[in-house]
């Protein structure tokens, strides 16, 4: 209808329209006023509205109700006004070039601004006129520059006085005589005095006039109610003050009113809008007592709390109980009530003065200052509308709401949490790295007791941590410039997150804390088995040089070398290695812990080396399947097992990750490595656990564990090899020799014993700190750079792999991307992290900024204990100096007491010159160390020995809770890990993940929003390969926001994937090529980015 309106205007408008358009564009107010104002009084006439009023008095005698109906649209059909004037300007400016439309929207404006009425809702076509309202309310923003509104609009029961009562309070000029009621949705623009602006926050008031609720010509339309609710839900969304308008103290409609405005207004509660509301009872008696009028509002307030229930429970609501869960009701404060306008019967009646009192003061009410951040100029007010009613038109309204202001709202507080997230993880890594260092540098005897006060200590951090985020979650949500009342609903949800990453960091470092204790544990059992070789070697030596002092000639340096070597042949001569441990057996002992209550001891016991478990690759068998789900038909049963082998797949794939990040870290065999390993393999195990049985479960179990035991052995034999103690006796050889030789010279040693401190004890010490620290700066430094955008929250992060693929144009990509989406983050993040720190020298410059920082502190604390005296005569040992030197720097770096002590052996200087030769040598180490840097060009190779793996750290950043759709496989975008929904920007077609017709074998072209939206049905494993309603889908995806809309324009990005790999994915899938519409095939590439830029709201 609207198109034919708009195709008639089109043809006939050249004459008339010239007329009128010229007429009220002219810039003499004055004219155009009096213009107006006579083409009204003309319209009056020719509308023949005296003979419809009397046919519908004597039709009203008779009982033909269908009759009375056919004469009230003859009369709506005769009634015209300066207001329909108006829409036919907005279908002019729609359907003529652009010559006219430059003008059009400026001359509405000025219209508006004179107090003339505009409609924003044409009740004729049901539509919105979204290109008209938007020019001409950006012409008037323009106009007047500051535009914060304040919009006021009244909702009720078809001709009980909404329009007057507008007319009245704000002296406006809404059509209201009989016959002509308000059609749709009128606005109307009232500007505040200067002098008021300061004190109420706001320079428009915008009057929003509806029609009548209940209306008689659509009562017995099925779609009555639905119309209604529609209607109230966009002008309450649009509505910073609501006046629910009631006629009479006992109208039998005002039960159904209610109940579409407490709809309305718990939809806006979900989307984070609070209108204020005042109910408004008209034609009340003047002689009502107080108490019965105490009555009345009571009655109310149990008829709103029962509507809100009804609503509730229909909007999946259930924790809403009463109507003030929803607004902040007063009964006192927002209810009015409103004698009749005259006394008796028109036109003779005089004007009832009760009525205009009453309405006084409902307006001094109405207008009082509001709070502002609620408020809205008009391009947000335009956004807002143009997507509330893209959504109300929806069935579901929640789940269709796609705001751009919401989006960016929401959008803007994940990037802030993400940038409070990682000033979180960062304070706790720093902290862990001094801890672990200070566990290593501690005594034996205190390594249990500091790590009791470490984990105190650590609970106290991460509780401040906590706090700090909860704070600056509270000040972001005071901010009135970041709409953050449209994201009120999610406050609770980043609670919850800020709760999950303190606990989350807390099992982090305890498990960290115990890790360093094991491994101190394991390292004193080494180093005292060493020391007990080393000691046997130093008496050795010691013994030598006094037999070599005491013989009667000098000996030559290759005398003293050939003694030497004699004796240490002696002395090493049968050193045992290191004891093996069976690594099999600890592994397969903390599998049985683990499946302790599964009843496969039995099993368990039939293997036999476990090391030969996991050498073929996994697969998924029927008999994995339980019971209720295995299916007799061929294909369907594929389908399920695909689904599983695809699962156990990215479980093994990402345990051997984490396996070789243990193994690369040259550590030791600890049990807990495999607890950890398992436990990580149960978190997994739940997401499918109706689907499998404990047979799957042991399998899967085993065969990553056989992995696992292959690769820990491995490790373990390369740490007993590099800390066996004949190597180690090996590696100091020549510091003894030369000590040897030195102190049989009694040569001065300052210089060569600090260049062993420095070389032995300190370059290996600032390597590790380096190794340490250096994934922190890697991380710091990108996101601080260009590429920050990117990661700064998981939409943006989406948007930047999409483009890419898009730009990459490689099919292997784009599945890679939708079956192995977790190793495809990772993978394309590893990528971007090596690229980032290949561009301009970045690692190098990072190494270099770490190593200058360490290199000083040293520095530093080297010149304190020198300035601790300025005699140069001073005899103090240089073995003192160095013990408190390592004192000092124990939280910082980790000196081996071991080799330490293998430097001090047979040393004889003092503190002075020592230090004197020392810093130096710290220089040179600095100037060794960068030219290392600068020589080693594999980035890999240099990311696998970083203690925190940057890459790990952005993937945790941006990847989510992990969970995909459950029909096209697109990955959920909410904010944090603990969210009540799952939600994304952009659905795909479901062929795309392999979804095709059961009879055709054709791939699914369908969206998910469309789907959603529609009569259609869906199968798979989740539903027994039983049929479900698309629109029901809720029952078995609970978690899942699926956005109904059958006009998407976002997904043209994956329409034009469809399109163009159609063959490709069919062959995959074994089925045949989508048949998609043919619209499709035109969606060109820079559509389809076009297409995705609007969807993520990228500039």
């Amino acid at each position: 209808m609207y198109i034919e309106k708009k195709t008639r205007q089109h043809q006939d408008c050249k004459s008339n329209g010239a007329v009128h358009s010229s007429t009220v564009s002219t810039t003499d107010k004055e004219q155009r006023t009096f213009f107006l104002k006579w083409m009204s009084l003309k319209l009056d006439r020719k509308s023949h509205l005296t003979v419809l009023r009397k046919k519908i008095k004597e039709t009203g005698q008779g009982k033909d109700n269908i009759s009375t109906v056919e004469i009230d649209q003859q009369l709506l059909d005769n009634s015209l006004g300066i207001e329909h004037y108006m829409r036919e300007m907005g279908q002019m400016y729609e359907s003529r070039p652009s010559d006219v439309r430059r003008n059009l929207p400026s001359v509405a404006a000025e219209l508006l601004l004179d107090g003339y009425p505009m409609e924003l809702l044409d009740g004729d076509a049901s539509i919105i006129p979204e290109k008209w309202v938007t020019d001409v309310l950006m012409k008037v923003h323009k106009k007047v520059g500051s535009s914060r509104l304040l919009v006021v609009s009244v909702l009720g029961v078809q001709s009980t006085g909404k329009s007057t009562l507008l007319n009245t309070m704000f002296g406006v000029q809404f059509p209201v005589s009989s016959g002509r009621c308000t059609r749709g949705a009128y606005m109307l623009f009232l500007s505040v005095g200067q002098e008021l602006r300061e004190e109420l926050e706001y320079d428009f008031v915008l009057l929003i006039d509806t029609e009548g609720l209940k209306a008689p010509e659509l009562a017995t339309l099925d779609g009555s109610f639905k119309h209604d609710n529609q209607l109230a839900t966009l002008v309450i969304g649009l509505s910073d003050v609501t006046i629910i308008n009631i006629a009479m103290e006992n109208s039998s409609e005002m039960k159904d009113v209610l109940q579409i405005a407490v709809h309305a207004f718990l939809r806006m509660k979900q989307l984070g809008k609070k209108p204020v509301c005042h109910f408004v009872h008209q034609n009340v008696s003047g002689v009502s007592a107080h108490s019965k009028l105490m009555t009345d509002r009571k009655h109310l307030l149990d008829q709103l709390n029962e509507m809100t229930k009804i609503a509730a429970g229909m909007e999946n609501q259930s924790e809403i109980k009463e109507f003030t869960d929803v607004l902040d009701y007063d009964v006192e404060m927002n209810n009015w009530y409103i004698p009749g306008l005259w006394h008796g019967t028109p036109p003779m009646a005089p004007v009832n003065s009760g009525y205009s009192e009453a309405v006084h003061e409902l307006k001094r009410s109405l207008l009082k200052p509001m709070n502002t951040e609620h408020l809205s100029e008009i391009p947000d007010f335009l956004i807002w509308m143009n997507s509330l009613w893209n959504a109300v038109k929806h069935e579901h309204f929640i789940f269709s709401f796609r705001n751009t202001l919401v989006a960016y709202a929401y959008d803007s507080l994940c990037k802030e949490f993400s940038g409070w997230e990682w000033s979180f993880r960062k304070c706790i890594y720093s902290w862990l790295n001094n801890a672990e260092t200070q566990i290593s540098n501690t005594d034996i005897s205190r390594v249990q007791s500091l790590s009791g006060d470490l984990e105190l200590d650590a609970f106290k951090v991460i509780a401040d941590q906590t706090a700090k985020m909860n704070n600056n979650l509270n000040e972001y949500y005071k901010c009135r410039d970041r709409h953050v009342n449209l994201v009120e609903r999610y406050r609770v949800e980043f609670q919850i997150n800020i709760k999950r990453l303190g606990q989350e960091m807390t099992t982090f470092v305890n498990n960290k804390l115990q890790s360093a204790v094991c491994l101190k544990l394991d390292m004193e059992r080494v180093e005292n088995i060493q020391k007990q070789h080393t000691d046997v070697i130093e008496k050795k030596v010691s013994e030598l040089l006094k037999t070599c002092k005491e013989h009667k000639t000098e000996l030559s340096d290759s005398d003293l070398e050939e003694a030497f070597k004699k004796m240490w042949t002696d002395a090493t001569r049968g050193i045992s290695p290191l004891k093996e441990r069976d690594i099999c057996f600890c592994v397969m002992k903390q599998l049985r812990s683990n499946l302790a209550h599964r009843n496969v001891q039995k099993e368990l016991s039939k293997i036999g080396d476990l090391t030969r478990c996991g050498l073929e690759d996994f697969e998924v068998k029927m008999t994995y399947i339980t019971s209720k789900r295995r299916m007799k038909n061929a294909l369907k049963g594929k389908n399920i097992i695909s689904d599983i082998q695809d699962f156990a797949e990215n479980i093994i794939h990402r345990c051997e990750e984490c396996i070789e990040d243990i193994v690369r870290a040259s550590k030791d065999y600890q049990d807990h490595y495999s607890k950890e390993l398992l436990e990580k393999i149960d978190v997994d195990l739940k997401t499918i656990a109706k689907k499998t049985n404990t047979t799957f479960e042991t399998d899967l179990k085993v065969h990553i564990c056989g992995i696992a035991a292959r690769r820990f052995l491995e490790m373990h034999r390369n740490f007993l090899s590099d800390k066996n103690p004949q190597k180690h006796l090996e590696r100091s050889k020549n510091q003894y020799l030369s000590d040897f030789i030195d102190s049989y010279r009694e040569k001065d040693q300052c210089l060569r014993k600090a260049q062993a401190f420095t070389q032995l004890c300190i370059k290996p010490a600032v390597t590790e700190y380096i190794n340490k620290s250096l994934g922190i700066e890697i991380v710091d430094g990108i996101l601080s750079s260009s590429h920050s955008a990117q990661y700064s929250s998981r939409s943006y992060f989406q948007y930047t792999m999409l483009a890419e693929l898009l730009e990459k144009d490689d099919f292997s990509s784009f599945l890679s991307y939708i079956f192995k989406y977790k190793s495809f983050v990772k993978k394309w993040i590893y990528n971007q992290v090596v690229e980032w720190l290949s561009k301009d020298m970045g690692l190098l410059k990072l190494k270099g900024h770490v190593l200058k920082a360490i290199i000083e502190k040293i520095t530093e604390t080297t010149e304190v204990f020198r300035s601790e005296t300025s005699d140069p005569n001073d005899t103090g040992k240089a073995t003192v100096f160095v013990e408190k030197l390592c004192r000092s720097l124990s939280k910082e770096i980790s000196l081996p007491k071991s080799t330490v002590r293998g430097v001090l052996f047979q040393m004889s200087c003092r503190r002075t010159p020592f230090i004197d030769s020392l810093l130096p040598s710290l220089d040179d180490l600095k100037k060794q160390l960068f030219k290392e840097f600068a020589e080693l060009t594999d980035i890999e190779d240099a990311l696998s020995t970083l203690r925190i793996k940057p890459q790990n750290v952005i993937f945790k950043r941006v990847f989510g809770c992990g969970k995909r759709c459950p029909f096209c496989k697109i990955p959920c975008e909410a904010g944090g890990k603990d969210h009540a929904q799952h939600y994304a920007t952009v659905h795909r077609p479901q062929g795309l993940a392999g979804y095709m017709y059961e009879k055709s074998m054709t791939l699914d072209e369908q969206l998910c929003t469309t789907c959603v939206y529609s009569d259609g049905r869906f199968q798979n494993h989740e539903t027994n390969y039983e049929y479900h309603p698309f629109k029901k889908y809720h029952v078995y995806y609970p978690d899942w926001n699926i956005a109904p809309d059958p006009s998407i324009q976002a997904s043209d990005y994956w329409k034009y994937v469809m399109v163009k790999y159609n063959d490709n994915f069919a062959d995959n899938y074994d089925a045949k090529p989508a048949v998609c519409p043919e619209e499709w095939h035109s969606i060109t590439k820079e559509q389809a980015l076009e297409g995705l830029k609007s969807a993520f709201n990228v500039k």
